[in-house]
């Protein structure tokens, strides 16, 4: 029905017929209309007050702006433009429709001296969520000299909250300390919740000045510190006992946020008691908020069963409730059911809103879920379901994690407003699939863009660099690091430490380390697997005492990084005792540690203890079948690594590529060719596998070997010559031992011209002259040695080195 239909207009004659035998007509004024009867009297007061309450009635139950304006119309019409009461009114319901220019001038139409007037817009424009236009309000209410009340502050502190406008609520405290209302509960209970966003001990001095507290103040201290994502979330506990000893009782609101603590903490004792204490005042009953809390408290606390069984005891299932559900199946692991989930809320025709939606996503980005993932995108383009900025990042991060990361720029590209959250995820899709290239150029123009980035963000571009080697690009996001102040983060500290590490300047990598001032396991073990990788294995035993006086106890990476040392010192003694403390601290069921003691005793010479850890494990990986297989290449038995070969295809593990670089090498070491070339074909037409530079060298190293140098020089062009740097020395000396002269200098001369600074080239060069009787050639390479002021690294013995740490 029309706002102003028949039925209206009868109730306005019904207004009327308060007055009796009066005739009523309108007057006309030159600037204003009046309702006036016609003998000249002005309405009584009463009957003005009736007819405003029917105004006040109709504006509470106005449905659209169209009838709205018909009403303000009307109100005109009856001379109420005026009128403080019904004014307030129409301009708060201008403001909830989004109508701020209409609203403004219904303001500027009335007499504006008034302060409950300003608090009344204050309010309404704070409800209708247009927060900056309170702050707007609330300064020029100041510049009228007016003063200022509880409600306008309060939420004018509000809007500063939604806002993040820290120095603003700043100014809006100092305020209200000069009106004395500082103390007032609601104005101090806003202030609470402003400070206890940046500052949560700002918020308990402003608590504490509060000198009438109420169940509405403690609840935002409470509310504060359950935000707290470390241990003081635990003072909303102690904060809610005081408030009981005062003789106040929570309400739903402090029992949410206590909820809230016991899930950062994941405090489950603490959530039950909240529950049954709910359950004892009643109410918990039908309370969509409380139920979706216990629900999200339970998750967290790890009780997936009790917080189903309260799920399904819900009587109305509202899209919250489903939501926490589904986001408590993501953060246990769960991505499967989530899903599962979210498709039966879809079958009980409730509209999943964006959370939900973002949820659902991160799900299928889990599960490397493509095709779910672009179902639910589709569903999103046919429902039209308007997605906020988390939601994007979601879909955005399911493409990447699906491996289309094409998809997912073009989704980030068409962004009107990206955060840091979406540039990282962004960065972390390109090096998941390896690109880092395009991950450090993400990185620029994010810095390009004004947004700051933050630890994790350096951590995906320092992982870009470690995996590019490129020490250049390292140093230019140490540099950024520094910029913006994030070198004390020890992660970020420890990932700088492994670029360096990586990059081969491990000096540099020291001296970050000694910079660390609170060294965790993972620092200590970068930099003892950093010495491993560069042959500076009496480094890595002097830093593991280091790190056992410092109080901190090895784990799996730290004792492997430990075993690689001894291996290379050959410290059979002391990979016995690691043995032992492995054993002891149950760690000898990880597969990782156990291969390493495997190649470690295999290098000390033990096979058969690395026979004995081998056949006692149980249901062995890929990995460690090529450990036990490079082990017995390692000792040249082709027999046993052949075997163990067969017996790995029997149990149905499929070689990968290291497994055939290392059963090749055997062949090459013993000889075995036509062995060795039915592998490697083999490679190709049983397991789909395509040969990479390093088997091609095991052919080279293979064919060079039993004299087909010819053979093995057309392996050599079937990969780029810088790669093949390792090969041309290896088939340069088996032509040196074959006395094959001339294919030895068509191979010498592009090794030359590959490494013109590398002393071994020259050596092995003049090496092959001299055995050919070329006197004069091996003067001229000589000579040119010593032109470019090469010289042969002087050999040096590990023994007293061995001796020394054997004895530690």
């Amino acid at each position: 029905m029309p706002l102003f239909s028949s039925g209206f207009w009868l109730s306005k004659m019904k207004i009327f017929h308060l007055v009796p035998n009066r005739t009523l007509s309108w007057k006309m004024g030159p600037k204003k209309r009046s309702f006036q009867s016609s003998i000249g009297a002005k309405m009584p007061v009463f009957e003005e007050l009736s007819i405003v309450e029917r105004f006040v009635s109709l504006l509470e139950t106005c449905q659209d702006v169209a009838s709205l304006r018909r009403l303000h119309a009307c109100i005109f019409t009856f001379g109420f433009e005026s009128n403080i009461f019904l004014g307030s009114k129409l301009l708060n319901c201008y403001a909830s429709f989004g109508y701020l220019i209409e609203s403004r001038r219904v303001f500027s139409k009335i007499i504006n001296r008034n302060i409950s007037l300003w608090s009344s817009i204050i309010v309404g424009y704070f409800k209708s969520n247009h927060s900056s236009e309170v702050l707007q309000l609330y300064s020029n209410l100041k510049q009228q000299g007016l003063g200022v009340d509880s409600s306008a502050l309060t939420f004018s502190l509000k809007s500063c909250i939604q806002l993040g406008a820290l120095e603003h609520g700043r100014g809006i405290h100092v305020d209200a300390f000069k009106f004395s209302l500082n103390s007032d509960r609601f104005v101090g209970s806003a202030l609470i919740g402003l400070y206890s966003k940046c500052n949560i001990e700002d918020a308990r001095l402003v608590f504490e000045e509060i000198s009438e507290r109420d169940v509405v103040v403690y609840t935002a201290m409470v509310t504060g510190y359950a935000q707290m994502a470390d241990d003081r979330a635990s003072e909303a506990f102690r904060i809610a006992c005081y408030m009981q000893n005062k003789g106040l009782d929570p309400n739903r609101v402090t029992l949410v946020s206590l909820l809230q603590a016991a899930s950062q903490l994941e405090a489950l004792e603490e959530g039950r008691l909240i529950h049954c204490y709910a359950i004892r005042r009643g109410i918990n009953h039908s309370d969509e908020v409380l139920e979706t809390s216990l629900v999200d408290m339970y998750i967290k606390c790890g009780a997936l069963s009790i917080a189903v069984s309260i799920f399904d005891r819900t009587q109305t299932q509202t899209v919250a409730t489903w939501t926490a559900m589904i986001s408590g199946y993501v953060q246990m692991g769960e991505a499967s059911k989530a899903l599962d989930l979210f498709c039966v809320m879809k079958q009980e025709n409730l509209a999943p809103d964006s959370i939900t939606i973002a949820n659902s996503l991160l799900a299928c980005a889990d599960l490397r879920s493509l095709r779910q993932g672009t179902s639910i995108h589709g569903y999103i383009i046919r429902t039209d379901v308007h997605l906020d900025l988390v939601a994007v990042t979601a879909l955005i991060g399911m493409y990447s994690k699906c491996g289309r990361v094409h998809k997912a720029k073009e989704l980030f590209n068409r962004m009107t407003t990206r955060d840091v959250i979406s540039y990282n995820v962004m960065i972390s899709g390109y090096l998941h699939m390896g690109f880092a290239d395009e991950a450090i150029a993400m990185f620029g123009r994010m810095v390009e863009a004004g947004h700051r980035p933050n630890a994790a963000t350096m951590l995906s571009i320092l992982s870009a660099s470690a995996l590019l080697m490129d020490v250049r690009k390292g140093r230019w996001i140490h540099g950024c690091i520094m910029r913006y102040g994030l070198e004390l983060d020890v992660q970020v500290a420890n990932q700088i430490l492994h670029v360096y590490a990586k990059c081969g300047h491990i000096d540099i990598a020291r001296k970050i380390f000694n910079q660390i001032k609170e060294k965790d396991l993972v620092s200590w073990s970068s930099m003892m697997m950093g010495y491993v990788h560069h042959g500076h294995a009496d480094e890595v035993l002097a830093l593991f005492w280091q790190m056992k006086e410092a109080g901190e106890e090895p784990d799996s990476v730290t004792l492997i990084s430990l075993l690689q040392a001894f291996s290379h010192l050959g410290c059979f003694k002391q990979a016995k005792e690691i043995h032992g403390y492995v054993h002891r601290m149950g760690l000898d069921t990880g597969f990782a540690i156990i291969n390493s003691l495997v190649t470690t005793y295999s290098k000390c010479g033990r096979l058969d203890m690395a026979e004995i850890l081998f056949n006692n494990m149980k249901d062995p990986g890929r990995t460690s079948w090529n450990t036990m297989i490079a082990a017995h290449g390692m000792h040249g038995n082709s027999v046993e690594a052949l075997e163990l070969f067969n017996r790995m295809k029997d149990q149905n593990v499929e070689p990968d590529e290291l497994t055939f670089t290392s059963i090749l090498s055997v062949c090459s070491h013993t000889g075995l060719v036509e062995e060795g070339q039915r592998l490697f074909h083999s490679m190709t037409s049983e397991h789909f596998i395509t040969p990479c530079k390093e088997h091609y060298a095991c052919m080279v190293d293979l064919l060079g070997r039993a004299g087909r140098l010819e053979e093995a020089y057309e392996f050599l062009k079937c990969f780029p010559l810088r790669d093949s740097i390792s090969a041309l020395s290896s088939l340069l000396a088996a032509c040196k031992v074959h006395k094959n002269s001339e294919l030895g200098e068509v191979i010498g001369r592009k090794l030359l011209d590959l490494e013109p600074g590398s002393s071994g080239a020259y050596t092995l060069i003049a090496n092959m002259y001299a055995e050919a009787g070329k006197w004069s050639e091996v003067a001229r390479i000589r000579a040119l040695t010593k032109e470019r002021g090469l010289r042969k690294m002087p050999g040096y013995s590990l023994i007293e080195l061995d001796n020394q740490v054997c004895r530690m």
